[in-house]
């Protein structure tokens, strides 16, 4: 097994950084890829979307007594500015020469979880997704309080019905709960309080801000300490608590390496967080440099990005379009910009159903024979060998040689540790006498990938 090819996958979407990090090594790859660089112009498909408070009124205005077709119209129009957001993440997922940058993105994303569904507005989910991204590798703690202080959030969680003597704890519940320190580490009094030093922080124009008529200025008790707090305040005091680094360490291990942690490693790396100040760069330094040395390939299910994005990257496809890909990630319960819950994707086992397995061979199968895919075909797989189907170009790269060669060459870069078994299950589909010059070599190579990747094992990292 190609331990390069691994954390190509983990610390990216395929098998395209695997040279990167063979040749420049773990350590030097880390750094490029916390030099990256991003695109902070906003992308042209949000030009119609309201950006502002005021925005967001006048628009209620136009559409408060307008018929019932231009709502319509205004709705579809802001699901397709989504699906048009969906598509321009995920080709940044797939494009980026250092990927990692957007995996974190895509964690921290999860992690402060602000729906479409419910914010309604694009443009503050672009902004959210952009604060995930600017402080991707940044400081925990200064990210907390801008995403506590984003339009998105604010609306997501309610904050927006918090004000002085009509108290809604949702932020402050999830702030605790869901953020930072987890169940178990604070008091309802602390949520309770948390609330009231929230009270008033209700959408801007840049970000969410303070109405002084909704805010309640009494003193109040968070954590043991008296004193009147809002929102940077009270994330200082969260992340004095000693319990605060472990929560998110564990999240960490899990989105990247393990579905199952161990807590030592929880609490090992958890302590040298709070010893860095919660900056997240020394942290994945630390982890990704030393679980790198560790035998850890098959600790965790690939989630529904990296299974499409490897797919897709192996077999050198050239999409155009990948509408076809967000609606594929809904399908899998991965749906960008819309998770199930305020707690985020599962991840772990439930990438992983009867129903997600069918879904995920029914997508290889597609793939590899070249179908241009949309959601129509994703949706009806019956319609997959229409001969009025659109075929694209499929090519696998593979070094000539014989069928042992062969095999051991996609095992090693698939992540298979073939036992003997499956070595006869290969070398029945690529044969003995397997002739790499042959005019249809190809394709019996293409078979045997086909082969390796509706197995079990090619669903593991």
């Amino acid at each position: 097994m190609n331990r390069n090819s691994l954390w190509s996958l983990r610390l990216g979407f395929s098998n395209k950084q695997a040279a990167a990090i063979e040749n420049l090594g773990i350590k030097k790859f880390l750094e490029d890829s916390f030099k990256s660089s991003f695109d902070k112009k906003v992308p042209s498909f949000l030009d119609d979307s309201p950006k502002s408070s005021e925005d967001l009124k006048e628009l209620r205005k136009a559409t408060k007594d307008a018929d019932p077709e231009v709502k319509k119209k205004i709705q579809r129009e802001g699901i397709q500015t989504n699906l048009a957001m969906k598509s321009w993440w995920i080709d940044k997922m797939r494009d980026d020469e250092f990927p990692l940058r957007e995996k974190m993105t895509c964690f921290w994303q999860n992690h402060y979880v602000a729906t479409y569904q419910k914010v309604k507005v694009n443009y503050w989910v672009y902004q959210h997704n952009q604060i995930c991204r600017t402080h991707a590798f940044g400081n925990f703690r200064e990210l907390t309080k801008d995403i506590v202080q984003s339009n998105a959030v604010v609306r997501y969680l309610d904050n927006t019905d918090n004000r002085k003597g009509k108290i809604n704890e949702n932020l402050s519940r999830e702030l605790l709960e869901l953020f930072t320190i987890g169940i178990g580490n604070y008091s309802e009094q602390d949520v309770q309080n948390g609330a009231k030093g929230l009270a008033g922080l209700g959408l801007g124009d840049s970000k969410a801000m303070y109405r002084k008529a909704f805010e309640d200025n009494d003193s109040i008790t968070y954590f043991g300490k008296k004193g009147i707090f809002k929102v940077d305040e009270i994330v200082d005091i969260i992340f004095e608590q000693k319990n605060t680094p472990y929560y998110i360490t564990r999240k960490i291990l899990k989105w990247f390496i393990y579905d199952d942690p161990d807590e030592k490693l929880v609490t090992y790396y958890g302590d040298y967080f709070r010893k860095v100040d919660y900056e997240i760069k020394p942290l994945l330094v630390k982890i990704f440099t030393e679980e790198f040395d560790k035998n850890t390939a098959g600790s965790k299910i690939k989630n529904p990005i990296e299974y499409s994005l490897q797919l897709i990257t192996e077999l050198n496809i050239d999409v155009q379009n990948t509408n076809f890909l967000a609606f594929f990630l809904k399908q899998q319960n991965m749906d960008l910009f819309n998770q199930p819950n305020v707690k985020g994707w599962d991840g772990g086992r439930s990438w992983l159903t009867s129903q997600v397995y069918l879904q995920r061979n029914n997508l290889s199968y597609m793939l590899t024979n070249g179908k241009v895919l949309n959601q129509k075909i994703l949706k009806d797989n019956s319609k997959m060998n229409s001969p009025k189907g659109k075929e694209q170009k499929v090519h696998l790269n593979w070094d000539k040689g014989d069928n042992k060669q062969i095999i051991s060459q996609l095992s090693d870069r698939l992540l298979f540790d073939v036992d003997e078994n499956a070595q006869k299950d290969f070398e029945s589909v690529l044969k003995y006498d397997f002739d790499e010059n042959a005019q249809n070599a190809d394709q019996a190579v293409l078979r045997l990938f086909n082969t390796m990747i509706k197995l079990p094992e090619f669903q593991l990292i």
